[in-house]
């Protein structure tokens, strides 16, 4: 399954009965509860990523990609914005485009 494949599906179960889908009833709840989820999620990996625990750490990212995609959904962000966002950035130094965002 690819990222997109994911997203698809994410979007599909926005509109399926909250009591039957967990990204519904997610979704259900609103965009802060979404971002309060992704954050929980990420917490999570970075605690198995200090840990040295690549098991739970591929769990964790896992659940954090989901979480990512159903916060984006939340949202009305495309993840074909986001790669475009990526494909925009490549070729930059990383310290440069960071720079760049420091002077908006």
């Amino acid at each position: 399954m690819t990222l997109d494949d994911l997203a698809r599906t994410i979007a599909a179960r926005a509109s399926a009965d909250p009591d039957s889908s967990w990204t519904a009833k997610l979704l259900a709840k609103g965009p802060e509860k979404c971002a309060e989820k992704f954050g929980e999620e990420a917490v999570e990996a970075i605690i198995e990523a200090v840990k040295g625990d690549r098991a739970r750490l591929t769990s964790e990212a896992a659940d954090v990609l989901f979480h990512l995609l159903v916060m984006l959904q939340s949202r009305g962000v495309a993840l074909d914005d986001v790669m475009a966002e990526l494909d925009r950035r490549q070729g930059t130094s990383g310290l440069s485009e960071k720079a760049s965002r420091l002077k908006d």
